[in-house]
């Protein structure tokens, strides 16, 4: 793994969930989950009710998490996200992962929470940051 890509995974890390992108009927869908990583792998936990996770089943997906709420309610300027790009597929996780994830959410709408779990192959990462923190000559430099 890539430098970048220990960063990414790390960063992930620090929230407990994020928002998955792919397309449903040739809408794009834009969908909350929660996420573990294993073996370099991203694993996510979302509702089945919704039936996101066919659609992203076999899909290129994106899925992206950051630190901006977070961030904001404790007063830190040092912002982040991160963006983990490759292909889907169902799985069926094991024990062990199922705890990683912890407790699921009672409801989803108003309906009875029935996971589904998706394995991430990342093929691309990407890491932003937002720093407010620099230099007067940086901002200066960044305007021409």
């Amino acid at each position: 793994m890539s430098s970048e890509e220990l960063h990414a995974i790390q960063l992930l890390g620090r929230v407990p969930y994020g928002r998955l992108a792919t397309s449903m009927r040739a809408l794009p869908i834009l969908t909350v989950a929660r996420h573990i990583v294993t073996d370099g792998r991203v694993v996510l936990r979302m509702h089945s009710g919704l039936g996101y996770h066919d659609a992203c089943d076999g899909a290129v997906v994106a899925y992206g998490a950051d630190n901006y709420n977070e961030a904001t309610s404790a007063g830190s300027r040092d912002l982040w996200s991160v963006q983990f790009t490759g292909p889907a597929q169902i799985v069926d996780p094991t024990g062990a992962q199922r705890e990683l994830f912890g407790p699921a959410p009672v409801e989803v709408n108003g309906e009875p929470f029935t996971p589904a779990y998706l394995r991430l192959d990342p093929h691309f990462v990407t890491v932003h940051t937002l720093d407010f923190h620099a230099t007067p000559q940086i901002r200066n430099a960044a305007l021409i």
